[in-house]
This record gives C-alpha cells, structure tokens and sequence, in this order.
C-alpha cells in the first residue's frame, strides 16, 4: 500500500485540469500514443463540444519514480463548474491528497478557493502546482503572492508547470509520490468499499465504481449493499485504465470497478457501502452529503408517447448523475411529464442535452425557478417550486426566497460595472477588498432567482471575460413575490406560469407576451395574448389576423356599401375568435426561456 496514491486534479473553471491529465496519463504510458487524443478523460460528446468537464473521471497509472520504485496512481479528473461541486466532493471523499491547480495568467479564482475548503472539510494534502508557465501573460510571483495571501498556503511548495508543452510534469509526478501519503487500510478486515460512482451497461447492468477502505474484493464474493440491503454475487472485479482492466481482487487502498449483475438501477445510491454479507462491516461508511436542487423545470415529451422512454431515460441518468431529482407533474397544455431539480442553468442544460443525445428525446421545458416558502394564515408552512402549486393570494400570510452569498473575482478596472449589475439583482450588504494589485473580490448578498436567468452572462460580458463567480447558499429571507399568468385569446397557458419578484413582474410578463407573439402563427382572427397577476392585466401584445379585401371589388359608388360589407365580416371575425382556438406551437415554449441577447 505504501507504493499507492490516490489523487485528484482541483480548480477553477479551465484552468487546465483535463490537459494536465493528458500529460500524466502521455508520461506514464497509461495509453498507446497512436489513442491518445486530447481530453482523453472527458468521454462525453458534450464536454469535448463544451471544453468543459461534467462528470468526474477515474484512471489508474504505473509511474517509475526517480528513487527506483515503482508507483501505482489512480487519478481522478474533476469539473471546475460550480454547477458541478457535488462531483468534486464525491471524488475527494475518495483521494488522500489533491492537486491544486492555479492558472499562472489569471491568478486565483473563486472556484480555486471553494475547492480549496471542499478539500481541507475533507483533510486533504494539498499541493499547488502553477500551470500556463509558457504563456507571455504568466506572472508566477504575482500568483504565488496570491497563494500565500488568499489560500494561506505555503507558496515555496508551489510546483510549476505547463500541462500543454509538458514542462514540468516529471516534478508535478514527484510531488504527489513525495508529497501525498498512501492510503491507510487493512486487508484483512471486514470489507468496506465506497461507491463513488455508477455507470449503466445495457448487457452488464450498473457498474460501481468504488474505493476500498478496509479489507479486499474478489469475484464470487456475495456482496451487501449496506443501504439498500440487498446481496448480489461479484461477478468481475478490476481497475480503470481508460478501458476496465480485469483483476483478481481490490485490496484496500485501491480504486476500481465492481460488476455484480445490478440489473434495477434503482437499487444503487451513490455513496452506499459494499461489503462482505458472511462477514459484514460493523457500520457503513459515512456517505454523501445529498446535493440539495436550487433550479426546478419541468420536463415534458415532444409527442406524448415518448413519457415511457423518458422516464426510463430518467432513472438511467439518475445513476450517473447524483444531483438529479426527479417527480410526476402533469399539465393541461402539454401533457404528463417531470418535475426536476438541478443544481444550476449549467447543469439543466447538461441534463437536457444528455436526454436529447443519449437517449434520442425532445423535451420542453417550463421556465426555470428556485423554491419559495410560504407561510399560510392558518400557520401551515409550504414549499413551492412549481407556480401551479401556489395558493391563493389572500390566504398567504408571507413569502421567503432563498439567498446567496456571491463572490466575484475579476481585475479592478471592472468593478463600477460589476457593482451595478449586483444592484439590478437586488444585491445587498455589497463589499469588496483587494487581493493583490489590481484584482479585487466583490461579495453580495443577492435573491437565487434573480440569478438564475442571464447573470452569469451578464457578468461575462461586462467584464470581458476576466470575472469569476462562485456561490454558496445563505438563508431565506422575505420578498414581495407575485404569480404572473400568461393568457393567450383569453385561455391562462399553466406551462407559461411563473413566480417573479412584484417589482419585475411587468417586465418580465412583457417579454413573455412579445416572444409568444413572435412564434405563434397569426389566425384569422384577432389574438391577444396577456400577461395577469390574479385578475389585473400588466401586459398585453396583439397578433393582427389575416385579412381579406372584402371592398376590393366596390369601385366609387356610396360609402354604405363598403361600410356594410366590412361590419359583415367584422362579425364574422368575432364569431370566428368565440370558437377559435389557438394552437400553441412547441418552438414558442423554448423561445420564451431565451433572453433578448440570444
């Protein structure tokens, strides 16, 4: 065991985590160099389109090390988002040490900080390594300035490298033989793995990926699920090298995959404890914390008969993606479909797009929002994400929404900008102080809602790129809130529903109504469409019908005949808007979620 060391590679969004993973996997041979391609350890379509890391990935290296001894590695390759902390935290429960990754340009992030304390909650070792030491813009003694300043760590440590020419990396792999412990464990004992991970094979059922603690796996062993209190028999034990690689057994220590004929993926919760059912663990392992969902959609089928496919799409996701939650919801205009939860825009979009790729399923889905808690004036406490669900306005005592606490990253010259989109957000109690010369964190205390639509692209933009946002959840707190409805010819639309802050409901109930004007096809006859808080109209658009020329054959003569003709189709027309109705097109429910930038 002394010859084993589990990492894994934190930091803030692209900073250079999967490229450095490249360069350790090149330099211990861990692939042929006629398959090596770039990301190799991203496999999903979408963080290679993206550049972005989604899923944690796990690969097991043999490193020659310059004292003669031979090491094995088992790497883990984190995401940097913060929608996808919760991936961060399960791989660190599994690793002894971690490699702190700091961009030699851009200085330490707010990303880079967050991770830092997932990794010290977890008594990680920590190792800095400054990457992009070949860029013209890297000031490495600005940086370790900033690692002694903001992370208190020791910056004479610091390993400097660039993970693109491959500079360095022989001193990063002796750092972590050097500087990381091996994993502590007995053989001997009673089994205790981790799952840290699942995976779905359609011929195998779920493949567990886990971590050792105490004692060993082999196949033919009867396993016991210690949460789910379920016995399967291992069939095949082994360890991740891009490919599985099958071994006899998994000692302690060690990373790797156990099949074991699962076939329910229901049956599997992340962060559950295997071990031996003839000879079981005193107690399980501590698990996960549970991801708590901030961003709530619902998710409805194109075609109605693909609810089936999408709930077993659902099911096979929810095993690979523990943040997920998922519940039925139905709605007059569209159907049977899910109510979700996510952890943020990033990962909605993730989800949606992993459906459509991977499981071949068109959706729609219903305007994103955040979970309010509502006080009724008989005492009872709800909790509302979906505005179909909000009672009535007269029998609500009073509304909380939930807060954050956002911290932005970004160079000085950005700041009045930056302070006045926090200000449109209803930011409150805003403070900033320098970190080093010429880079300034700003903190607010600002409503999730309003962060949910466009500020992270906001942010992007006004600060061109160089600003940085991480959050963490503060409390609930008091708010004014009102339940917009859309009616389109007079008929509310419940898919279109939305809870908004009273103050921006007009705006918002405006930019619904002129992008549902912008889709659905004119009729012949008139259409409003209205945006309502109960029984007031605060906005409204018209679509204008076709029109025939019913006076085109009328030449001169009296102004009557015209008249008449024109109050004969007139009636025509309202007759024709009391039967109509009006079909609302799918483009037009994805069309309104886009902000007037896209």
């Amino acid at each position: 065991m002394d010859d084993v060391r589990s990492f894994c590679i934190i930091a803030h969004i692209d900073h250079g985590k999967s490229t450095l993973a490249d360069r350790l996997i090149q330099h211990c041979g861990g692939v042929e160099e006629r398959d090596f391609r770039d990301q190799i350890l991203d496999s999903m379509d979408i963080e290679r389109e993206r550049g972005i890391t989604i899923k944690s990935n796990t690969i097991t290296l043999n490193y020659g090390a310059r004292d003669g001894r031979s090491y094995r590695l088992n790497l883990i390759d984190t995401p940097g988002h913060v929608d996808f902390s919760h991936e961060v935290r399960r791989s660190l429960m599994s690793c002894e040490g971690a490699l702190l990754l700091i961009d030699a340009a851009q200085g330490v992030e707010a990303q880079t900080v967050a991770n830092l304390y997932l990794a010290l909650e977890h008594d990680l070792e920590i190792v800095p390594v400054i990457n992009k030491i070949d860029l013209p813009a890297a000031d490495v003694e600005r940086v370790k300035e900033e690692i002694e300043e903001d992370l208190g760590l020791d910056s004479d440590g610091a390993v400097l490298c660039s993970a693109k020419t491959g500079q360095g990396i022989v001193d990063v792999l002796e750092a972590i033989v050097g500087r990381l412990p091996p994993p502590t464990g007995d053989p001997e004992a009673a089994l205790q793995a981790l799952i840290f991970d699942a995976q779905y094979d359609p011929y195998r059922g779920a493949v567990l990926l886990v971590r050792v603690m105490e004692g060993t796996i082999r196949p033919g062993q009867e396993a016991l699920l210690m949460h789910s209190a379920r016995r399967y028999r291992v069939e095949e034990v082994g360890l991740l090298q891009l490919k599985k690689v099958k071994t006899g057994e998994l000692g302690a220590g060690m990373v790797g995959y156990v099949i074991a004929g699962v076939k329910a993926v229901s049956d599997i919760a992340v962060g559950d404890t295997i071990t031996d059912a003839n000879e079981p663990a005193a107690a399980p392992l501590p698990g996960y914390k549970e991801a708590k969902p901030v961003v709530f959609s619902s998710m409805y089928p194109m075609s109605t008969d693909e609810y089936e496919d999408l709930t077993k799409a659902l099911e096979k996701l929810k095993l690979n993606d523990a943040a997920l939650t998922y519940e039925k919801d139905s709605s007059a205009a569209l159907g049977f479909g899910f109510r979700c939860g996510f952890l943020g825009l990033l990962h909605l979009e993730v989800v949606q797009e992993r459906l459509r790729r991977e499981h071949d399923l068109s959706l729609i889905l219903s305007a994103p929002s955040v979970r309010y808690r509502v006080t009724m004036t008989d005492g009872r406490v709800l909790a509302v994400d979906n505005p179909s669900l909000y009672p009535d306005r007269g029998s609500i005592e009073g509304v909380e929404e939930p807060f954050i606490k956002a911290a932005v990253m970004m160079p000085e010259r950005y700041l009045g900008p930056v302070m006045e989109l926090c200000r449109e957000r209803r930011g409150e109690n805003t403070t900033f102080h320098y970190l080093a010369v010429g880079r300034v964190e700003l903190t607010s205390e600002m409503p999730l809602a309003d962060v949910l639509f466009d500020f992270y692209d906001r942010l992007k933009s006004v600060t061109q790129g160089y600003g940085s946002f991480d959050y963490e959840m503060l409390d609930l707190r008091p708010t004014d809130l009102a339940k917009v409805d859309i009616l389109v010819n007079g008929e509310p639309v419940d898919a279109l529903s939305q809870l908004v802050h009273r103050d921006k409901a007009r705006a918002r109930a405006l930019h619904y109504c002129e992008r549902l004007a912008e889709t659905i096809p004119r009729q012949q006859f008139k259409i409003a469409i209205q945006g309502a808080i109960g029984g007031e109209i605060i906005a409204r658009t018209t679509i204008n019908p076709f029109r025939k020329d019913v006076t085109a054959k009328c030449y001169g003569g009296d102004i009557t005949r015209k008249r008449k003709l024109l109050e004969k189709q007139k009636k025509g027309k309202a007759r024709m808007k009391m039967v109509g109705s009006v079909e609302i097109p799918q483009s037009a429910f994805v069309a309104v979620l886009k902000t007037d930038k896209d």
